[in-house]
Order: C-alpha cells, then sequence, then structure tokens
C-alpha cells in the first residue's frame, strides 16, 4: 500500500492512532483538576458537615465528575475531530430543544430556572452550548470564508447562534455573555474586520444592558456593585472582599479560612477564588493566574500548529470561553464587575461545568495529536494541506 493510500485511510478513520500527544497541556489541566479538587474540599467542607453531616460531601461528588470528565477528555482526545462537522449542526438543534426545555419544566435554584432534571439526574444546558457554539462556529466559518467578507451573510450566519444566547440571556445573562464571546472571538479570528467587530460589539452590550433593566434583581446586582456597603444585596460581595483583604501577601494557609464558614455564600461555587486568596493569599492567588495563562499560551500554539482551518477554529473558540469566564469571575471575587454567577474553570464546584469543559479540552487533545512534528512535516512538505 502507498504512502498515499495510507494517508487517506487514516484521515478516514473515526480514531487517531500512534500520533503526537501534548502532555504539556495534559499536565495543566489535570493540575487544575487537582487543584480544584483540594479547594472544593477546603471551602465546602463546614457547610458540608453542617449540612449533611460529611464535610467531604461536596468533595465525593465533585470526584465523581472529575474522574468522569478525565474519561471522557481522554476518550474525545482519540476521535479525529473533523468528524465534528457533520454533527454541529445537530448538536446545535438538540441543545436549542434543551434551552426551550428548561423554559417548560427546569428546575429553579437561588431565583433562576437554569438546570433540567431527569432522572434524579440535574444538569444545566446552558453549559453544554458553550461547547455546541464553539463546534458550529468553527465548522460554518471554515465552510463559508468566502460568504463572511460580505454584511449581510455574516448577519445570516449570526442568526441560529444569536437565537440561542437569547434563550440563554432569559434566564443567564452572564453566560449568554460567554457564549457571544466565543462566537465574537472565533468569527475575528477567522475574518478580521475591525469594522463589523465594532458593529457586534455594539449590539451585544446594547443587548446586555436591556437584559439587566428588564429584569429586576440585575439592576439589583448593579446597585450592589456600586455601593456594596450600604446594599441589601452587597453582602457576598463585602464578605469576598473581606475574604481577600484578610489574606495578606501569603494568607491564613489552607485549610484556615475562616470567611468560608458561613460567611460567604456559595464559598465552593462563584465566591472560590475569594478563599484562595484568604488561605494561600495574593501570591497564592498570583500563581492560579499563572497557571491559567500557560494553559492558554499552550492552547495557542496548538491552534496555530493545527492541521486545518477548522481545529484551529475550534482551539481558538476553546480559549475564549475559558479566558472571558476567568476574567469574569475574579473581576466578580475583586467586584471590578457586577455579581453574574460566573463559576472559575475547573476549580469551582459544579458536576455539568466540569464535565462538559473536560470534552472541551479532549477537543484540543485530539487537535494537537494531529500535529505532525517538525521532521514529519519537513519529510510531507510536498504534500499539500486544507487550511
Amino acid at each position: 500500500m502507498s504512502s498515499n493510500q495510507t494517508r487517506k485511510r487514516k484521515k478516514t478513520s473515526f480514531f487517531i492512532r500512534g500520533t503526537y500527544f501534548d502532555y504539556t497541556a495534559l499536565f495543566l489541566i489535570l493540575f487544575l483538576v487537582c487543584f480544584g479538587l483540594l479547594m472544593v474540599y477546603s471551602t465546602s467542607s463546614y457547610i458540608g458537615n453542617r449540612n449533611y453531616g460529611d464535610s467531604a460531601y461536596f468533595f465525593k461528588r465533585q470526584l465523581i465528575f472529575a474522574v468522569l470528565g478525565i474519561v471522557c477528555m481522554l476518550v474525545v482526545s482519540r476521535i479525529r475531530y473533523q468528524k465534528l462537522k457533520n454533527f454541529s449542526l445537530i448538536f446545535m438543534i438538540a441543545e436549542t430543544l434543551l434551552l426551550l426545555l428548561v423554559l417548560i419544566i427546569g428546575s429553579a435554584s437561588n431565583g433562576s430556572t437554569r438546570w433540567i432534571e431527569i432522572a434524579g439526574i440535574r444538569f444545566q444546558p446552558s453549559e453544554i452550548a458553550k461547547m455546541a457554539l464553539v463546534i458550529y462556529m468553527a465548522h460554518i466559518c471554515t465552510a463559508k470564508s468566502k460568504e463572511m467578507r460580505n454584511f449581510l451573510d455574516t448577519v445570516k450566519m449570526f442568526l441560529f447562534p444569536a437565537g440561542m444566547i437569547v434563550l440563554i440571556a432569559i434566564e443567564n445573562l452572564s453566560t449568554a455573555i460567554i457564549c457571544f464571546v466565543i462566537v465574537v472571538a472565533i468569527w475575528f479570528v477567522a475574518t478580521p474586520n475591525l469594522k463589523y467587530l465594532l458593529i457586534f460589539g455594539a449590539v451585544g452590550v446594547a443587548l446586555a444592558v436591556a437584559g439587566i433593566f428588564l429584569v429586576g434583581y440585575r439592576g439589583d446586582r448593579i446597585e450592589a456593585w456600586l455601593h456594596p456597603e450600604t446594599s441589601e444585596n452587597g453582602y457576598q460581595t463585602m464578605q469576598s472582599l473581606y475574604a481577600i483583604g484578610s489574606g495578606g501577601l501569603f494568607g491564613r494557609g489552607l485549610g484556615q479560612s475562616i470567611q468560608k464558614m458561613g460567611f460567604i455564600p456559595e464559598a465552593h461555587n462563584d465566591m472560590v477564588f475569594s478563599v484562595i486568596c484568604e488561605e494561600l493569599g495574593i501570591v497564592g492567588a498570583v500563581g492560579v493566574i499563572i497557571v491559567f495563562l500557560m494553559l492558554l499560551w499552550r492552547f495557542k500554539f496548538i491552534s496555530e500548529g493545527a492541521p486545518d482551518r477548522f481545529g484551529g477554529l475550534l482551539v481558538t473558540g476553546i480559549i475564549a470561553h475559558i479566558a472571558i469566564q476567568v476574567i469574569i469571575n475574579i473581576s466578580v471575587v475583586t467586584n471590578v464587575m457586577p455579581n453574574t454567577g460566573v463559576t472559575l474553570p475547573f476549580v469551582s464546584y459544579g458536576g455539568t461545568s466540569l464535565v462538559f469543559l473536560l470534552i472541551e479540552m479532549g477537543l484540543v487533545l485530539s487537535v494537537s495529536r494531529q500535529i505532525r512534528p517538525h521532521r514529519e512535516r519537513d519529510r510531507n512538505a510536498s504534500v499539500p494541506e486544507e487550511r
């Protein structure tokens, strides 16, 4: 069998065999997962013991999701990501139906209806939407690269994702903002047009402002952001700032947080970074940020070395997802922006978020597996590749 026939057979197979693997990215991912488990135990031990009689209650649940997510990540990393093009529209349709289902039979928590419960298993469809949008936008921007030069065709391309984002924004504006950033980031990398970007950005900001003022409790969060010390809704923000301030440079020590003992609501969820600051200090918090930056930097190299345009845009969307979510979470915890209920990737408690985030990591590793080492690229330089 000729080398060209062998290469063709490999490209048509569903799974990837015997290829390059990015162990640096894998190490950083596993480090963040393990650190997240440690912080979930530290931040939830008090409330777990008080409410369930088990200080490791939340840790055990998160551990199950972490193991499940890692298994899914490794399986997805063996799948040839190009095959996802055939399912991108199906993913979007299925996710849209799930979001509609949330509005009809969704279960509420903390005043928002964001979950679906089936057979005792509760999950958040808006977390799945991020991955569906990444795959769909990467595919559409690859398949219709010429059409994106025209403004009207570009607007048509945004209609389906925009409809999904509106459905998310009804109950979860913060996740809708993250999804909007993912969509725009992939499109802008595919066809950098500053004029169109400014237009889409202005529309996005206008819709976000409308979403804030059309729903009463979101306006209350603006007030709590501007005046946390006097607002009746500023309690969580003030307790978060107390935790950050009391941590100092090196922190109180792992497990020694005072604010997690019932003072900070949802300390193991959205506000976990404030406990990191209190227990590990500014040094520890900066260290966590550096690990995230290292992971994103590694993903940048994977995106640039992707064997085709679809793979590069796929990783770009995942970079945008992690980056904007980290920025929003830390900004909320430090009161740079209003409270939005966004988790810190890999670290905050949340099964749906962790599992599907790790599946996205599997997609990145799948792209990295098809990056040919320098020697092989040089050897096959005469073979044209589709970009």
